[in-house]
């Protein structure tokens, strides 16, 4: 059976790009064994033939309803499945998903019957939400950065924006890059509604969201752009933990060299 890659090519980018930030994600140790989730909604690649193929899955319960997402179509991480296979062989680790018209359910179409991620009704419950507030975001990205996470363990870190002032004053680019800064959840059961409501009231604010104790949750134009704001947070992570390690508290932009670039750049924060 061919792939619904061939004679795709703008379907085919996109699924390369994904299979590239899984390696990424890898190769900075940010996904150990089967850890972070990818999906992307790819429903702008589906043209008549794609949405005639038939189901290569029997109907699978979403577990809530979102009626914002029928007929959508979403390329998704398998569960279980590494990000490091899934970087080699992005279609044998992941699956192309149908919602159907009930709104509360999905089938695979492609290529092979490789079940979603676990977390697939958080993700998705985030993609409708972007898709009711006309956000041109499509892809959201949940993985383990080590430093962001290490930071989390601090409890002063946690109040709000106390951590993205303190990754945005390490390196200019951060506050660039990631304009809008980090969200932080505190810890809740990975996988739980609880955490999924709260991470999507987080996103009204903010494109990451730092879960306590566990990783981070990003949405962005594309995989790519989510990818980009995560690492930038990262460095300014690495930078942070890095002048601890030599004995100093880092200095940091000061709030009125910070204000500067917001004017400068015309930055929303």
């Amino acid at each position: 059976m061919k792939s619904i890659l061939e004679g795709r090519p703008a379907l085919s980018s996109e699924v390369e790009k994904i299979a590239e930030v899984a390696g990424y994600l890898w190769q900075n140790g940010w996904a150990e064994r089967n850890g972070g989730n990818i999906t992307v909604n790819v429903t702008e690649y589906a043209d008549e033939e794609m949405k005639a193929m038939p189901a290569i899955s029997d109907v699978k319960q979403i577990g809530v309803t979102l009626p914002a997402l029928k007929g959508c179509y979403f390329y998704c991480k398998g569960t279980g499945k590494r990000m490091r296979d899934l970087a080699r062989r992005p279609m044998e680790n992941g699956s192309i998903i149908r919602i159907l018209d009930d709104c509360a359910s999905y089938v695979i179409i492609a290529d092979n019957e490789v079940m979603p991620t676990s977390e697939l009704p958080s993700h998705l419950t985030v993609h409708a939400h972007l898709i009711e507030t006309g956000s041109p975001y499509k892809a959201t990205v949940h993985t383990h950065p080590i430093e962001l996470v290490a930071m989390s363990h601090n409890r002063k870190f946690l109040a709000k924006d106390v951590l993205t002032n303190i990754l945005w004053s390490m390196i200019p680019e951060t506050k660039a890059f990631c304009p809008l800064g980090l969200g932080v959840v505190p810890y809740e059961l990975p996988g739980s509604n609880t955490l999924a409501n709260a991470t999507l009231r987080e996103l009204e604010d903010y494109d990451v969201v730092l879960w306590e104790k566990h990783g981070v949750f990003a949405k962005g134009l594309d995989v790519m752009d989510a990818f980009d704001q995560i690492d930038v947070l990262s460095k300014s992570a690495k930078i942070y933990i890095s002048s601890k390690c030599m004995g100093f508290e880092p200095e940091g932009m000061s709030q009125e060299q910070m204000a500067e670039m917001s004017k400068a750049f015309n930055l929303p924060k």
